[in-house]
Protein backbone atom coordinates (compact mmCIF):
# COMPACT_ATOMS: atom_id res chain seq x y z
CA UNK A 1 0.00 0.00 0.00
CA UNK A 2 2.77 2.42 0.94
CA UNK A 3 4.57 1.72 -2.38
CA UNK A 4 1.38 2.41 -4.37
CA UNK A 5 0.92 5.73 -2.59
CA UNK A 6 4.51 6.78 -3.23
CA UNK A 7 4.24 5.83 -6.92
CA UNK A 8 1.00 7.77 -7.19
CA UNK A 9 2.66 10.82 -5.65
CA UNK A 10 5.64 10.45 -7.99
CA UNK A 11 3.32 10.41 -11.02
CA UNK A 12 1.52 13.47 -9.69
CA UNK A 13 4.79 15.37 -9.29
CA UNK A 14 5.87 14.48 -12.83
CA UNK A 15 2.55 15.74 -14.23
CA UNK A 16 2.83 18.84 -12.06
CA UNK A 17 6.35 19.56 -13.29
CA UNK A 18 5.35 19.11 -16.93
CA UNK A 19 2.48 21.54 -16.52
CA UNK A 20 4.71 24.12 -14.85
CA UNK A 21 7.28 23.94 -17.66
CA UNK A 22 4.60 24.54 -20.27
CA UNK A 23 3.23 27.47 -18.30
CA UNK A 24 6.63 29.12 -18.17
CA UNK A 25 7.13 29.03 -21.94
CA UNK A 26 6.82 32.34 -23.76
CA UNK A 27 3.54 32.68 -25.61
CA UNK A 28 1.67 30.20 -23.45
CA UNK A 29 -2.06 30.25 -24.16
CA UNK A 30 -4.62 31.50 -21.71
CA UNK A 31 -6.34 28.11 -21.56
CA UNK A 32 -3.25 26.43 -20.11
CA UNK A 33 -3.14 28.86 -17.19
CA UNK A 34 -6.85 28.30 -16.56
CA UNK A 35 -6.38 24.51 -16.53
CA UNK A 36 -3.44 24.89 -14.15
CA UNK A 37 -5.48 26.92 -11.69
CA UNK A 38 -8.40 24.46 -11.90
CA UNK A 39 -6.03 21.58 -11.19
CA UNK A 40 -4.57 23.38 -8.18
CA UNK A 41 -8.05 24.02 -6.80
CA UNK A 42 -8.90 20.31 -6.94
CA UNK A 43 -5.55 19.36 -5.42
CA UNK A 44 -6.22 21.50 -2.36
CA UNK A 45 -9.16 19.24 -1.53
CA UNK A 46 -6.91 16.34 -0.66
CA UNK A 47 -3.50 15.66 0.88
CA UNK A 48 -0.40 14.38 -0.88
CA UNK A 49 2.24 11.93 0.24
CA UNK A 50 5.55 13.67 1.10
CA UNK A 51 8.36 11.61 2.64
CA UNK A 52 5.91 9.13 4.13
CA UNK A 53 3.69 11.76 5.80
CA UNK A 54 0.54 13.49 4.57
CA UNK A 55 1.01 17.21 4.01
CA UNK A 56 -1.41 19.87 2.81
CA UNK A 57 -0.46 21.79 -0.32
CA UNK A 58 0.73 25.37 0.12
CA UNK A 59 -0.18 27.26 -3.06
CA UNK A 60 1.86 30.31 -4.05
CA UNK A 61 0.47 32.34 -6.91
CA UNK A 62 3.17 34.39 -8.62
CA UNK A 63 3.05 37.44 -10.86
CA UNK A 64 6.61 38.08 -12.04
CA UNK A 65 8.31 39.30 -15.18
CA UNK A 66 9.65 36.61 -17.49
CA UNK A 67 13.18 37.63 -16.51
CA UNK A 68 12.40 37.23 -12.80
CA UNK A 69 10.69 33.87 -13.40
CA UNK A 70 13.83 32.60 -15.14
CA UNK A 71 16.24 33.78 -12.44
CA UNK A 72 14.11 32.94 -9.40
CA UNK A 73 12.00 29.89 -10.24
CA UNK A 74 14.93 27.65 -10.99
CA UNK A 75 14.43 23.85 -11.17
CA UNK A 76 16.22 23.26 -7.86
CA UNK A 77 13.87 25.67 -6.06
CA UNK A 78 10.76 24.16 -7.62
CA UNK A 79 11.87 20.60 -6.86
CA UNK A 80 12.63 21.40 -3.23
CA UNK A 81 9.34 23.30 -2.93
CA UNK A 82 7.35 20.32 -4.22
CA UNK A 83 9.05 18.04 -1.71
CA UNK A 84 7.96 20.42 1.04
CA UNK A 85 4.39 20.62 -0.25
CA UNK A 86 4.71 24.05 -1.91
CA UNK A 87 3.24 24.61 -5.35
CA UNK A 88 4.06 27.68 -7.47
CA UNK A 89 1.24 28.67 -9.84
CA UNK A 90 1.39 31.37 -12.50
CA UNK A 91 -1.18 34.16 -12.14
CA UNK A 92 -3.00 34.95 -15.38
CA UNK A 93 -2.97 38.73 -15.75
CA UNK A 94 -5.78 38.52 -18.31
CA UNK A 95 -8.26 37.14 -15.76
CA UNK A 96 -9.64 38.64 -12.53
CA UNK A 97 -7.34 37.69 -9.67
CA UNK A 98 -10.25 36.71 -7.41
CA UNK A 99 -11.33 34.09 -9.97
CA UNK A 100 -7.99 32.30 -9.64
CA UNK A 101 -6.46 30.12 -6.98
CA UNK A 102 -7.32 29.73 -4.20
CA UNK A 103 -3.89 30.89 -3.05
CA UNK A 104 -2.23 30.88 0.33
CA UNK A 105 0.37 33.44 -0.77
CA UNK A 106 0.63 35.89 -3.67
CA UNK A 107 4.23 36.59 -4.66
CA UNK A 108 4.70 39.48 -7.04
CA UNK A 109 7.07 41.98 -8.56
CA UNK A 110 5.24 43.96 -11.19
CA UNK A 111 5.03 47.73 -11.53
CA UNK A 112 2.22 50.02 -12.56
CA UNK A 113 -0.74 51.73 -10.91
CA UNK A 114 -3.28 49.26 -12.36
CA UNK A 115 -1.53 46.26 -10.80
CA UNK A 116 -1.27 48.02 -7.44
CA UNK A 117 -5.02 48.70 -7.44
CA UNK A 118 -5.76 45.06 -8.35
CA UNK A 119 -3.62 43.80 -5.47
CA UNK A 120 -5.06 46.26 -2.97
CA UNK A 121 -8.60 45.23 -3.90
CA UNK A 122 -7.65 41.54 -3.74
CA UNK A 123 -6.08 41.96 -0.31
CA UNK A 124 -9.27 43.55 1.03
CA UNK A 125 -11.46 40.81 -0.42
CA UNK A 126 -9.15 37.98 0.66
CA UNK A 127 -7.57 38.84 4.02
CA UNK A 128 -6.76 35.15 4.49
CA UNK A 129 -4.17 35.39 1.67
CA UNK A 130 -0.69 36.76 2.40
CA UNK A 131 0.43 39.26 -0.24
CA UNK A 132 4.21 39.56 -0.54
CA UNK A 133 4.61 42.43 -0.16
CA UNK A 134 2.08 45.30 0.28
CA UNK A 135 2.08 47.47 -2.90
CA UNK A 136 2.39 50.76 -0.97
CA UNK A 137 5.43 49.50 0.93
CA UNK A 138 7.10 48.37 -2.29
CA UNK A 139 6.40 51.71 -3.94
CA UNK A 140 8.26 53.41 -1.10
CA UNK A 141 11.56 51.77 -2.11
CA UNK A 142 11.05 52.40 -5.82
CA UNK A 143 11.93 56.03 -5.15
CA UNK A 144 15.55 56.72 -4.19
CA UNK A 145 14.54 59.89 -2.38
CA UNK A 146 12.36 57.96 0.08
CA UNK A 147 14.11 54.58 0.19
CA UNK A 148 17.07 55.79 2.23
CA UNK A 149 15.13 58.18 4.44
CA UNK A 150 14.29 55.38 6.86
CA UNK A 151 18.00 54.57 7.22
CA UNK A 152 18.81 58.24 7.83
CA UNK A 153 16.00 58.57 10.39
CA UNK A 154 17.19 55.40 12.11
CA UNK A 155 20.61 56.96 12.80
CA UNK A 156 21.90 53.57 13.88
CA UNK A 157 24.96 53.69 16.10
CA UNK A 158 26.08 51.24 18.78
CA UNK A 159 29.18 49.45 20.00
CA UNK A 160 29.36 47.43 16.76
CA UNK A 161 29.46 50.46 14.49
CA UNK A 162 27.33 53.12 12.88
CA UNK A 163 25.17 53.06 9.77
CA UNK A 164 24.17 56.11 7.80
CA UNK A 165 23.58 57.24 4.23
CA UNK A 166 25.82 59.38 2.02
CA UNK A 167 24.80 63.01 1.80
CA UNK A 168 22.51 63.35 -1.18
CA UNK A 169 20.50 65.78 -3.23
CA UNK A 170 17.40 65.22 -5.39
CA UNK A 171 17.18 66.99 -8.74
CA UNK A 172 13.80 66.70 -10.45
CA UNK A 173 14.25 68.98 -13.46
CA UNK A 174 16.45 71.58 -15.22
CA UNK A 175 19.98 70.07 -15.53
CA UNK A 176 21.46 73.56 -15.88
CA UNK A 177 20.53 74.27 -12.26
CA UNK A 178 22.49 71.29 -10.89
CA UNK A 179 25.90 73.00 -10.36
CA UNK A 180 24.37 75.80 -8.27
CA UNK A 181 22.17 73.35 -6.34
CA UNK A 182 25.21 71.22 -5.49
CA UNK A 183 27.12 74.30 -4.30
CA UNK A 184 24.23 75.43 -2.10
CA UNK A 185 23.90 71.94 -0.61
CA UNK A 186 27.65 71.84 0.13
CA UNK A 187 28.15 68.43 -1.49
CA UNK A 188 31.71 67.29 -2.18
CA UNK A 189 32.84 65.96 -5.56
CA UNK A 190 32.92 63.39 -7.04
CA UNK A 191 29.19 62.66 -7.01
CA UNK A 192 27.34 59.49 -7.91
CA UNK A 193 24.25 60.14 -10.03
CA UNK A 194 21.39 57.60 -10.02
CA UNK A 195 17.92 57.72 -11.61
CA UNK A 196 15.33 58.85 -9.07
CA UNK A 197 12.84 56.06 -9.83
CA UNK A 198 13.68 52.36 -9.73
CA UNK A 199 11.28 50.75 -12.19
CA UNK A 200 13.00 47.40 -12.71
CA UNK A 201 14.64 48.40 -16.00
CA UNK A 202 18.38 48.11 -16.54
CA UNK A 203 18.57 51.87 -17.06
CA UNK A 204 17.15 52.57 -13.59
CA UNK A 205 20.15 50.75 -12.09
CA UNK A 206 22.81 52.54 -14.13
CA UNK A 207 24.92 55.15 -12.41
CA UNK A 208 27.29 57.92 -13.37
CA UNK A 209 30.28 59.45 -11.59
CA UNK A 210 30.66 63.21 -12.02
CA UNK A 211 34.12 64.59 -11.28
CA UNK A 212 33.72 68.34 -11.83
CA UNK A 213 31.14 71.06 -11.26
CA UNK A 214 30.60 72.03 -14.90
CA UNK A 215 29.89 68.47 -16.02
CA UNK A 216 26.98 68.19 -13.61
CA UNK A 217 24.74 70.01 -16.11
CA UNK A 218 25.26 67.07 -18.52
CA UNK A 219 23.24 64.78 -16.23
CA UNK A 220 19.60 63.88 -16.93
CA UNK A 221 17.03 64.58 -14.19
CA UNK A 222 15.09 63.32 -12.36
CA UNK A 223 17.98 61.90 -10.38
CA UNK A 224 19.65 61.57 -7.01
CA UNK A 225 23.19 62.81 -6.41
CA UNK A 226 25.16 61.05 -3.66
CA UNK A 227 28.59 61.94 -2.35
CA UNK A 228 31.02 59.22 -3.38
CA UNK A 229 32.52 57.43 -0.36
CA UNK A 230 35.77 55.50 -0.86
CA UNK A 231 35.08 51.92 0.20
CA UNK A 232 37.94 49.78 -1.07
CA UNK A 233 36.03 48.76 -4.18
CA UNK A 234 33.89 46.25 -2.25
CA UNK A 235 30.14 46.29 -1.72
CA UNK A 236 28.18 44.16 0.76
CA UNK A 237 24.85 42.87 -0.51
CA UNK A 238 22.70 42.07 2.52
CA UNK A 239 19.88 39.76 1.39
CA UNK A 240 16.84 39.65 3.67
CA UNK A 241 14.14 36.97 3.53
CA UNK A 242 11.85 37.48 6.48
CA UNK A 243 14.12 37.22 9.53
CA UNK A 244 16.94 35.49 7.65
CA UNK A 245 20.01 37.50 6.62
CA UNK A 246 22.64 36.43 4.10
CA UNK A 247 25.60 38.63 3.12
CA UNK A 248 27.75 38.36 -0.01
CA UNK A 249 30.59 40.55 -1.25
CA UNK A 250 30.59 42.17 -4.67
CA UNK A 251 33.23 44.21 -6.40
CA UNK A 252 32.22 47.84 -6.75
CA UNK A 253 33.65 51.11 -8.07
CA UNK A 254 37.31 51.61 -7.12
CA UNK A 255 38.40 54.32 -4.73
CA UNK A 256 38.98 57.80 -6.11
CA UNK A 257 42.10 59.70 -5.03
CA UNK A 258 42.41 63.48 -4.69
CA UNK A 259 44.80 63.43 -7.61
CA UNK A 260 42.19 61.72 -9.81
CA UNK A 261 39.60 64.31 -8.83
CA UNK A 262 41.94 67.11 -9.90
CA UNK A 263 43.01 65.43 -13.14
CA UNK A 264 39.65 64.10 -14.30
CA UNK A 265 36.71 65.96 -15.74
CA UNK A 266 33.39 64.88 -17.15
CA UNK A 267 30.80 62.26 -16.35
CA UNK A 268 31.64 58.57 -16.47
CA UNK A 269 28.79 56.09 -16.88
CA UNK A 270 28.67 52.60 -15.39
CA UNK A 271 26.26 49.68 -15.73
CA UNK A 272 24.64 48.02 -12.72
CA UNK A 273 27.89 47.63 -10.84
CA UNK A 274 26.97 45.19 -8.06
CA UNK A 275 25.52 42.55 -10.37
CA UNK A 276 27.72 43.03 -13.41
CA UNK A 277 30.92 42.55 -11.43
CA UNK A 278 32.21 39.20 -10.27
CA UNK A 279 31.75 37.98 -6.73
CA UNK A 280 34.38 39.18 -4.28
CA UNK A 281 33.74 36.37 -1.80
CA UNK A 282 36.73 34.29 -2.91
CA UNK A 283 39.07 37.15 -3.82
CA UNK A 284 42.31 37.73 -1.94
CA UNK A 285 41.44 41.06 -0.33
CA UNK A 286 42.80 43.16 2.50
CA UNK A 287 40.99 41.91 5.64
CA UNK A 288 40.16 45.50 6.54
CA UNK A 289 38.19 45.73 3.30
CA UNK A 290 36.80 42.21 3.04
CA UNK A 291 35.62 41.76 6.64
CA UNK A 292 31.85 41.51 6.71
CA UNK A 293 29.85 44.01 8.77
CA UNK A 294 29.27 42.77 12.35
CA UNK A 295 26.36 40.36 12.54
CA UNK A 296 24.64 42.09 15.49
CA UNK A 297 24.73 45.38 13.58
CA UNK A 298 23.18 43.78 10.49
CA UNK A 299 20.48 42.07 12.56
CA UNK A 300 19.52 45.33 14.22
CA UNK A 301 19.50 47.19 10.90
CA UNK A 302 17.43 44.49 9.17
CA UNK A 303 14.96 44.28 12.04
CA UNK A 304 14.39 48.04 12.10
CA UNK A 305 14.07 48.31 8.31
CA UNK A 306 11.62 45.40 8.15
CA UNK A 307 9.47 47.26 10.64
CA UNK A 308 9.82 50.71 9.07
CA UNK A 309 9.51 49.58 5.45
CA UNK A 310 6.87 46.91 6.06
CA UNK A 311 8.69 44.49 3.75
CA UNK A 312 9.76 40.85 4.00
CA UNK A 313 11.82 40.58 0.80
CA UNK A 314 14.57 43.08 0.07
CA UNK A 315 18.29 43.62 0.04
CA UNK A 316 20.51 46.39 1.33
CA UNK A 317 23.62 47.57 -0.54
CA UNK A 318 26.19 48.59 2.08
CA UNK A 319 29.74 49.91 1.97
CA UNK A 320 32.38 50.44 4.65
CA UNK A 321 34.21 53.75 4.50
CA UNK A 322 37.78 52.93 3.54
CA UNK A 323 40.20 53.39 6.41
CA UNK A 324 37.56 52.76 9.05
CA UNK A 325 36.42 49.55 10.70
CA UNK A 326 32.94 50.43 11.84
CA UNK A 327 31.54 53.22 9.67
CA UNK A 328 29.02 51.92 7.13
CA UNK A 329 26.74 53.51 4.56
CA UNK A 330 23.58 52.17 2.93
CA UNK A 331 23.61 53.30 -0.70
CA UNK A 332 20.60 51.39 -2.11
CA UNK A 333 17.65 49.21 -1.11
CA UNK A 334 16.10 46.82 -3.62
CA UNK A 335 12.77 45.01 -3.37
CA UNK A 336 12.71 41.28 -4.25
CA UNK A 337 16.34 41.26 -5.47
CA UNK A 338 18.14 38.52 -7.42
CA UNK A 339 17.81 35.79 -4.81
CA UNK A 340 19.02 33.25 -7.36
CA UNK A 341 22.53 34.59 -6.70
CA UNK A 342 22.21 34.14 -2.95
CA UNK A 343 23.85 30.90 -1.73
CA UNK A 344 21.30 28.42 -0.43
CA UNK A 345 18.32 30.56 -1.39
CA UNK A 346 16.17 27.53 -2.19
CA UNK A 347 16.11 26.27 1.42
CA UNK A 348 15.89 29.78 2.87
CA UNK A 349 12.95 30.80 0.70
CA UNK A 350 10.90 27.63 1.07
CA UNK A 351 11.37 27.62 4.85
CA UNK A 352 10.30 31.26 4.89
CA UNK A 353 7.09 30.55 2.96
CA UNK A 354 6.16 27.66 5.23
CA UNK A 355 6.92 29.70 8.35
CA UNK A 356 4.87 32.61 7.07
CA UNK A 357 1.72 30.52 6.72
CA UNK A 358 2.28 28.66 9.99
CA UNK A 359 2.68 31.98 11.79
CA UNK A 360 -0.56 33.28 10.29
CA UNK A 361 -2.41 30.11 11.29
CA UNK A 362 -1.25 30.51 14.89
CA UNK A 363 -2.47 34.12 14.95
CA UNK A 364 -5.82 33.25 13.37
CA UNK A 365 -6.73 29.71 14.53
CA UNK A 366 -10.42 30.34 13.88
CA UNK A 367 -9.74 30.48 10.14
CA UNK A 368 -8.45 26.91 10.17
CA UNK A 369 -11.26 25.27 12.12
Amino acid sequence: MRLKEENAYKNEVEKENGGRVRLKEEGRCKGEVEKENERVTSQRLHSTMVSGAYQQKLVVGYALTSKKVKSFLQPKLEGLARNKGILFVAIDLHRPLSDQGPFDIVLHKLTGKEWRLILEDYGQRHPEVTVLDPPDAIQHVYNRQSMLQDVADLNLSDCYGQVGVPRQLVIKNDPLSIPDAVTRAGLTLPLVAKPLVVDGSAKSHELSLAYDQLSLSMLEPPLVLQEFVNHGGVLFKVFIVGETIKVVRRFSLPDVSKREILNNAGVFQFPRVSTAAASADDADLDPGIAELPPRPLLEKLARELRRRLGLHLFNIDMIREHGTRDRFYVIDINYFPGYGKMPGYEHIFTDFLLGLVQSKQKRCPANNS
